[in-house]
C-alpha cells in the first residue's frame, strides 16, 4: 500500500518547476525590446500582407485592385527603411524580415499576376518565365544583401544599386498590364514572356541603377513647401489616373537606365583619377611614428584589467 504514494512523489519530483532560490539555478530574463524597433517591423508585415492579397486578388480576377496593393506594398518598402533609420531602430531581424517580404511582394506576386493575365497561354514556357521573374527577383535579394557587408566597395559606389532593384522590376514588369488597362489592346503573350525575361534579366544584372536612398536627407528650406505640393500632386494624379501614371512612370524609368549606367562610368574615371593623382611619399623618408599613447592614471577602485 505504500509503493503508490511513493511512485507518486517520484513522479511529481520529476516534473516540478525548478526553484529559483536554490543555489546553481540561473534564472533566464528576456531584454525587453523598445518600440522603435518594433514600427519598421510592423510596416513590412503589413507590405507582406499586400503582397499576398494582391495573389488572392489576381485569383479573383480582380486586377486593377492587385495591382494597387502591390503600389501600397512598394510604398511600404519604401518607408520602412528609411523610418527604421529616422527611428535608430534598425536590426538584424528587421533587414532579413525585409528581404522575405521583398521576395514575396515583389517577385511571387507579379510573376503570378503575369501568369494568371497572359501567360497562362504558353501553358508550360509561361509558367516557366514566371518562375524565372520570381527566381531573378530572389537572386536579386540576396546579392543586395551581400553586398551590404563589402568593405572594398567605394563610398560613391552607395549611389548606385547593381541590378534593377526588386521593387522597381516588379512595378516596370507589369507594363503590359497597364497599356492593356489603358483601353490598348491586349499584348501578345509571346511578346509578354520576351519582356518578362528581360526585366528579370536587369535584375540579376551588373548594370549601375540609380539609388534614392542617399538624396532628399537634407531638404533646403525653401524647397519644402514646393515639395509638399509636389508630393501631394503626385498622389492625386495616382488615384485618379493609375495606370496612366504607372506607364509614364514606368517607360521614364527604362529610358533612365542608360543614364544612370554613364553616371556609373564617369564617377569610376573620376575615381581612378583621383587615386593615381594622390602624391606619394619618397621611399627614402620613413613616415614619422606616431606618438606613443600616455597610460591612463590607476584608480584604486577598477580593475586592473579595465584600465
Amino acid at each position: 500500500m505504500a509503493v503508490q504514494p511513493a511512485r507518486g512523489y517520484i513522479r511529481l519530483m520529476i516534473f516540478s518547476p525548478p526553484d529559483p532560490e536554490r543555489p546553481g539555478v540561473r534564472r533566464r530574463r528576456f531584454r525587453a525590446i523598445p518600440v522603435r524597433t518594433l514600427v519598421p517591423n510592423l510596416i513590412t508585415l503589413l507590405a507582406l500582407c499586400a503582397g499576398l492579397t494582391a495573389i488572392r486578388l489576381a485569383f479573383e480576377q480582380k486586377l486593377e485592385w492587385a495591382l494597387a496593393a502591390i503600389v501600397f506594398a512598394a510604398f511600404l518598402d519604401g518607408v520602412d527603411g528609411r523610418i527604421a533609420r529616422a527611428l535608430k531602430g534598425t536590426s538584424k531581424f528587421g533587414a532579413e524580415l525585409d528581404s522575405l517580404a521583398d521576395f514575396v511582394n515583389f517577385g511571387c506576386t507579379p510573376g503570378l499576376i503575369l501568369y494568371l493575365w497572359g501567360l497562362h497561354e504558353l501553358g508550360n514556357v509561361g509558367w516557366i518565365a514566371a518562375m524565372v521573374f520570381a527566381i531573378c527577383g530572389g537572386l536579386r535579394l540576396a546579392r543586395f544583401n551581400v553586398m551590404i557587408d563589402d568593405p572594398n566597395r567605394p563610398a560613391w559606389a552607395g549611389n548606385f544599386f547593381t541590378g534593377v532593384p526588386a521593387p522597381a522590376g516588379a512595378l516596370v514588369g507589369l507594363l503590359p498590364i497597364y497599356i492593356h488597362l489603358l483601353g490598348a489592346p491586349k499584348i501578345a503573350a509571346t511578346l509578354t514572356l520576351l519582356y518578362t525575361l528581360a526585366i528579370a534579366f536587369l535584375m540579376v544584372s551588373r548594370l549601375p541603377v540609380f539609388s534614392g536612398k542617399r538624396v532628399g536627407k537634407r531638404v533646403p528650406t525653401e524647397l519644402v513647401l514646393p515639395m509638399f505640393v509636389l508630393a501631394v500632386l503626385f498622389v492625386a494624379l495616382l488615384i485618379a489616373y493609375p495606370w496612366w501614371v504607372l506607364t509614364i512612370g514606368s517607360i521614364c524609368y527604362l529610358a533612365a537606365l542608360p543614364l544612370s549606367y554613364m553616371s556609373y562610368q564617369e564617377q569610376e574615371r573620376k575615381a581612378a583619377a583621383g587615386a593615381t593623382a594622390e602624391p606619394v611619399a619618397p621611399a627614402s623618408e620613413p613616415p614619422a611614428a606616431p606618438p606613443r599613447p600616455r597610460p591612463p592614471a590607476e584608480e584604486p577602485d577598477r580593475p586592473a584589467r579595465l584600465n
